[in-house]
């Protein structure tokens, strides 16, 4: 649209300024000829430039005939102006002309054009005895012509670096949902994987072993007590998967209310005591360290249940200025409580999120049936630069996790 408006007014031009050269010629000798000579070089000039902007030549004769106009135009405008009369509105098209130059071209091709267009006028400006304004002026005009044509090649070159910083962010954010969507795809994964594989491994293997019964032995009573242990933890894995879901959710509540919720359910649903305590000035948490974190919390309040049925559960959820920190600890029977060659008996009373242990790896990271949940979580914690200690402390077992967190 804009092309086209300065290709319609260059064309009232040309009509505005024929129109007077020929209804009003110059009266200087030979002035009307060089006038109509002019023009009809500029017009020539004018319709090479416009073939030159089509995709009609190839790229480098497109080049070479937008360079040849442009000296055409400057040319044909100085000379047709140096012969005074009506013909002096040319320079308007000389002014122009080396502006397109100066933007479109090169620099030395438009010096070049801006000097032939001097000295055509100089020589048309001493053949028809014109004065200073012709010597002095017609140059000035092309200096400022320059000017203009250079601030518009600014102009250009500062578009075309935004549009390409445009594109590059518009790619940087198509890549960035892409990296997004895969996070969140792992996360599902990983959320699929901690609920779902677990229940479902220790189905299937109680219903093989029903099947096992009454096949192998005939054991009506084993199968049917096989079975019930299946729709039992059938029943459990569909209420871990709910919380899973909900968990996924993005309205999530709180870290230490959805904490304290999963307290009371784990409560309620085992018959134990959990005291869940929380020490800090709660703060905003991301939804995956909410989600890690929670994940954590139910992990182990399942294994405190597999482990130490009877057993009371201590939770901690402690916040400082740059980090969180959740941990577990539960007694264990007597029987699986073996104290670590480095552990203090006096830990086992002491503060859990305080006394958690802080070796590497410890013998009893596995849970219950040789489950990995412990592993996963360590892992789900650790893409989000957290860490995840496991161990017996005299004859607690403690479960801590350290959450870095930014200002």
């Amino acid at each position: 649209m804009l092309r086209a408006s300065i290709w319609a007014t260059r064309l009232v031009g040309l009509i505005v300024v024929g129109l007077l050269i020929f209804l009003h010629p110059a009266t200087v000798p030979g002035g009307a000829a060089t006038q109509q000579l002019a023009f009809a070089g500029l017009c020539v000039g004018e319709l090479l430039l416009a073939l030159s902007e089509t995709e009609l030549p190839p790229e480098r004769t497109g080049r070479l005939l937008r360079s040849g106009s442009l000296l055409l135009i400057v040319a044909a405008a100085c000379l047709g102006a140096s012969a005074a009369g009506n013909g002096t509105y040319m320079i308007i098209f000389a002014v122009s002309g080396i502006q397109a130059a100066v933007a479109d071209l090169s620099l030395t091709t438009a010096l070049a054009i801006a000097a032939l267009g001097t000295l055509v006028s100089e020589i048309g400006g001493i053949a028809f005895d014109e004065g200073i304004g012709t010597f002095g002026g017609f140059p000035l005009l092309l200096i400022v012509g320059m000017m203009l044509g250079r601030s518009r090649a600014d102009y250009r070159i500062r578009a075309e670096q935004a549009a390409a910083l445009l594109e590059q962010h518009q790619r940087l954010r198509v890549e960035q949902r892409r990296a997004d969507v895969l996070d969140e795809r792992a996360r599902l994964a990983r959320e699929i994987h901690d609920v779902l594989a677990h229940s479902l491994g220790a189905l299937g293997i109680q219903i093989q072993v029903a099947r096992a019964l009454i096949s192998d032995r005939g054991d009506t009573d084993g199968a049917l007590d096989a079975l019930e242990k299946a729709q039992r933890m059938a029943s459990e894995g569909l209420v871990e998967t709910r919380r899973a879901v909900h968990a996924l959710r993005a309205d999530t509540l709180p870290l230490h209310e959805e904490l304290a919720r999963a307290a009371a359910e784990h409560a309620e649903r085992r018959h134990v005591l959990v005291h869940c305590d929380i020490q800090g000035e709660p703060r905003p948490v991301p939804p995956d360290a909410t989600v890690a974190l929670l994940r954590t919390a139910q992990e182990s309040l399942v294994n405190a249940a597999k482990h130490a049925p009877a057993a009371e559960v201590e939770m901690r959820l402690v916040y400082t200025p740059h980090a969180v920190r959740l941990a577990i600890a539960n007694d264990l029977p007597t029987a699986a409580a073996p104290a670590m060659p480095d552990a203090d008996p006096a830990m086992a009373d002491a503060d859990p999120a305080a006394h958690a242990p802080r070796p590497g790896p410890v013998p009893m990271l596995q849970t219950v049936n040789g489950g990995y949940g412990l592993t996963g979580m360590r892992e789900r914690l650790k893409l989000l630069r957290g860490t995840l200690d496991a161990g017996v402390v005299g004859d607690r077992w403690i479960v801590a996790a350290d959450l870095p967190l930014e200002s």
